[in-house]
């Protein structure tokens, strides 16, 4: 899974996070990475991310732009 991988994910990239309060509901939240916090190659429930607007959660998904996926 590419969003377990700290070289996949990266600032600027849009992510669907799970947020620590939504982790039991699994409730996704979209947003533009601002920096990585996990600091290890791999993480089993995804590389952990401050979003743009200040959220902190777990990378679950990468959202592919259609102007960056040529």
């Amino acid at each position: 899974m590419p969003h377990r991988e700290r070289k996949n994910i990266r600032a600027g990239l849009k992510v669907a996070v799970v947020l620590k309060q939504d982790q039991r509901t699994g409730k996704q939240t979209i947003g533009i990475v601002k920096v990585l916090l996990t600091n290890s190659a791999f993480h089993p429930h995804g590389i952990k991310v401050r979003l743009t607007d200040g959220q902190v959660g777990r990378a679950q998904e990468i959202i592919e732009d259609k102007k960056n996926s040529s």
